[in-house]
């Protein structure tokens, strides 16, 4: 039987909210908005699709405008973090390093296309991982996604790990364990199973 673990981004891997802030707000300012974003805005809305975080964060901007201005941002964003990358979860590279000799690694996450690959080539930790997806690659939400990857990779028991009451609802939606990373972003209902560091899946999951 082939087991898998598939992870969130944002709130699990790593925390790039400050430098995404900052690559949004460089970027408006070249646009003409007189517009100054905070990291706790942002982080509200790390986990949603990307038309939700236009709507949330750009109320000011006219609607025919508001979306093109987001992926301005996003565009601006990805050359923003190939050079200066996020913040890294304590413990990320040891525990991926001992997982992928078991389990079937990927990354599935709600950002834009290219966002993950991003992520992993900053890092290079392709070496670890056997998959990713995104919503901005295949514009399905994360429950699909989830399903896309185990189905692609033949996995027949899988797992989520991820922050945020949005990954759990996709997680369980997909049919997949949900475990909640307790040191991100969001909470979720007590009875889920989580940790409070990623150094603490390797047992949890031969707990499991």
């Amino acid at each position: 039987m082939k087991k898998g673990i598939f992870f969130d981004l944002d709130g699990t891997l790593w925390d790039a909210v400050e430098n995404i802030t900052n690559s949004w707000n460089e970027e408006l300012k070249r646009l003409g908005y007189d517009v100054c974003l905070t990291p706790p805005q942002l982080q509200k809305e790390m986990g949603k699709l990307m038309e939700d975080i236009a709507d949330s964060v750009f109320p000011m901007i006219d609607v025919s405008k508001r979306y093109d201005v987001l992926q301005k941002c996003m565009d601006y964003e990805m050359e923003y973090l190939a050079n200066h990358g996020g913040i890294l979860y304590d413990g990320v590279e040891e525990t991926l390093k001992e997982l992928s000799a078991d389990y079937c690694l990927a990354v599935i996450s709600n950002g834009q296309e290219t966002y993950v690959k991003g992520f992993l080539e900053y890092y290079h930790f392709e070496k670890y991982f056997d998959d990713y997806e995104e919503a901005g690659r295949t514009g399905k939400p994360k429950d699909e996604n989830i399903k896309l990857v185990a189905e692609r990779n033949q996995v027949d028991t899988f797992y989520y790990v991820g922050d945020i009451l949005a990954d759990m609802v996709s997680a369980e939606a997909a049919g997949a364990t949900f475990i909640h990373a307790a040191y991100g972003f969001g909470t979720v209902p007590e009875d889920r199973l989580k940790i409070q560091s990623i150094r603490e899946l390797p047992e949890l999951m031969k707990s499991l």
